[in-house]
């Protein structure tokens, strides 16, 4: 029987507390760009473009960390 806790992280090359922390960090990164949508949807001259341009660079990097973690456990 596979663990629940480490099944996921480890189909990408993680352990379970490498992918907390990643996680985590993304959750931090996400509580930070909510809260400048917020000031911005106040202030719509401020930050017009830096909650989208930090996602697709988020995305961009999280697609990138896939790849790589696939072709290293091929």
């Amino acid at each position: 029987m596979s663990n629940i806790f480490t099944k996921h992280p480890n189909e990408f090359g993680y352990n379970y507390f490498e992918h907390l922390w990643g996680a985590w960090k993304y959750s931090l990164i996400l509580l930070g760009l909510f809260i400048i949508a917020l000031i911005h949807s106040i202030l719509p001259f401020a930050f017009k473009e830096t909650v989208s341009n930090k996602i697709v660079k988020m995305a961009d990097e999280h697609k990138n960390n896939i790849v790589n973690s696939s072709i290293k456990h091929q």
